[in-house]
């Protein structure tokens, strides 16, 4: 296990590697100039010399890359051209709003997926396989902008149920301001025994919730639904059958725990979407989180900024792909001699 371990480890320092050199490379090849956009729309020809120097955009490409590098491994991930401050402050600062909405995706998700999966398997051909199979081919065709606006005129504008857009609502601050402790707020209201901003917290992140959630909802019930029809087709199932075992029990247990093994890949997947999913839901939604901070260093050439969030979804990706090969390890011990 402890080979296997450090030859994942091993591959995914080389990919962050190889992210970081192709990223870098590309930032650079941006038809424009960070020193003039650094500076400002006015400035004069030496100044924007001059800020070349300070931030080394006079150096060749491979001397920048070490740099950048170096400099990132020591913590300073560079400073914002559009704010003007440091980049890694940024991101953790807008972390929270992401993994908050990514977290309860999450929750959502997985329990919906693997319900609708084994329902699909274990009554195949019948009229609720056939409703699951049209919820998930809905739930991974449909892009989840679109779906967001969906959900914005139904529960919003139609039903007035649920609102439209932000973590909180603006008068929260006034009557039941939240004491932020981890940036994730359902955690800090609850923390703190502030269920008035609990419940609006609730209610302003289902919306996104269920928007970023329809995708893997379908992934994850297709493939439950294939693994499980494979696991109920083996001589284990129609042993445990034939010693009377409720089908409850066989669906739920023996079929569903040798699934898993494909599942936790798909699991992996799904979070690996979310993170890149979650930038168009946070636009729709008007989310404070690396979604719109993204897209605003994007128009904005912001190549230090766009560096490290490119960077930081590319770590977590790695990190996510590790997990999975360690529980796929844990699960089914043949992995590990692979």
């Amino acid at each position: 296990m402890t080979r296997f371990i450090l030859r994942r480890l091993a591959a995914s320092l080389i990919v962050l590697g190889g992210v970081s050199v192709i990223t870098f490379a590309l930032a650079r090849l941006i038809p424009s100039d960070p020193a003039a956009i650094y500076i400002g729309p006015r400035a004069r020809a030496e100044q924007i010399e001059q800020v070349r120097i300070q931030l080394g955009l006079d150096q060749p490409l491979p001397v920048q890359y070490l740099t950048y590098m170096r400099d990132m491994l020591g913590g300073d991930w560079g400073t914002s051209i559009a704010t003007k401050q440091p980049v890694l402050t940024e991101l953790l600062n807008r972390l929270p709003a992401t993994i908050e909405l990514i977290v309860a995706a999450m929750l959502i998700a997985l329990p919906v997926g693997l319900v609708l999966g084994m329902v699909s398997a274990r009554w195949q051909g019948r009229p609720a396989d056939m409703g699951v199979r049209i919820v998930s081919i809905i739930g991974v065709s449909i892009p989840a902008f679109f779906l967001g606006l969906l959900l914005q005129i139904l529960f919003f504008r139609s039903l007035d149920l649920l609102p439209l857009s932000g973590r909180v609502d603006s008068d929260l601050r006034f009557t039941s301001p939240i004491a932020e402790l981890t940036g994730v707020l359902a955690i800090d209201a609850a923390i703190s025994g502030n269920w008035v901003a609990l419940v609006d917290v609730t209610w302003h992140l289902i919306l996104p919730a269920l928007t970023l959630a329809a995708y893997p909802i379908g992934l994850i019930s297709r493939m439950t639904r294939s693994a499980m029809l494979e696991s109920l087709g083996r001589d284990y199932i129609r042993t445990a059958r034939a010693y009377g075992l409720g089908e409850r029990l066989i669906v739920s247990r023996l079929a569903l725990r040798n699934a898993m093994v494909p599942e936790l890949t798909i699991i992996g997947h799904t979070l690996a979407y979310m993170l890149t999913g979650a930038f168009f839901v946070e636009i729709v939604f008007s989310w404070p989180g690396l979604g719109t901070y993204a897209v605003s260093s994007i128009l904005a050439t912001d190549y230090p900024a766009i560096m490290g969030i490119t960077l930081l979804g590319a770590a977590a990706y790695v990190v996510i792909n590790l997990i999975v090969d360690l529980a796929q390890a844990w699960v089914d011990p043949r992995i590990r001699l692979a």
